[in-house]
């Protein structure tokens, strides 16, 4: 990883990068008046999808969530470059394409810092024809296949000792071939491959489908779903 300094804060690039970033390119103000913005993604905060060199890519900006979020919005206590959120998921992102695990690949981070606080920007590639569980799920069920698929890519992480600390069906995505990525390794790391972490993990996966089927007026998923996929799951880690 290359670490640039720049006014007031830092940019990260992978090693391989040929092309350098420059701090108006985490501006979706920028990319919107090079009319290379091609769509956004609404959630917690706007994804915003871009062309650049012949590359469709995904910025997104660091957002605080919860009741801190509410006071601080983007404003995160700055204690050294590694330290910083932004910083620890690129580094993950780097390791865990490096080791072919499916993941966006890394692009460019930005750092900025006033004083004692930072904010963050990441941009990845765009996977191509995303589209995330939960949305597949709003209009039709998993087959089984499908369900072995997730259940074997999640078990792959978690073979590596990827703990991702926010796996929810939002975060899982196909691609239009079919395949399975993880996305969103916020908070995420390498731990040494444990039964309790594995299972928070799992858990935390189960809740989201639950949580998601409240919201949706349609919703394909059943309790026989998630029996399947956690069989296929305790399978595929075992292996």
């Amino acid at each position: 990883m290359l670490i640039n300094n720049i006014e007031q804060g830092y940019i990260l690039t992978p090693d391989h990068t040929k092309t350098p970033f420059l701090p108006e390119h985490f501006d979706p103000n920028y990319w919107q008046q090079q009319n290379a913005i091609v769509g956004t993604k609404e959630g917690r905060a706007t994804a915003w999808f871009f062309r650049h060199n012949n590359q469709i890519s995904v910025l997104k900006h660091y957002w605080r969530g919860g009741m801190v979020g509410k006071l601080l919005s983007d404003q995160y206590l700055f204690q050294g470059l590694k330290s910083t959120r932004v910083y620890k998921e690129f580094l993950l992102l780097c390791e865990l394409e490096q080791r072919g695990l499916p993941v966006p690949s890394p692009v460019a981070a930005k750092i900025s810092t006033s004083y004692c606080i930072y904010r963050g920007d990441l941009i990845t590639a765009a996977i191509t024809g995303a589209t995330s569980l939960c949305e597949v799920l709003q209009t039709r069920e998993m087959t089984l296949n499908q369900l072995n698929k997730i259940a074997q890519t999640i078990a792959q992480f978690h073979r590596a000792g990827v703990y991702h600390a926010d796996l929810n069906i939002n975060n899982i995505l196909f691609n239009e071939a079919g395949e399975v990525y993880l996305i969103d390794f916020d908070r995420g790391e390498l731990r040494t491959p444990s039964h309790s972490w594995q299972k928070h993990n799992m858990d935390r996966l189960r809740r989201s489908f639950y949580k998601e089927a409240g919201k949706w007026p349609t919703f394909y998923f059943t309790d026989n779903n998630w029996e399947q996929l956690n069989l296929a799951y305790k399978q595929a880690l075992a292996r």
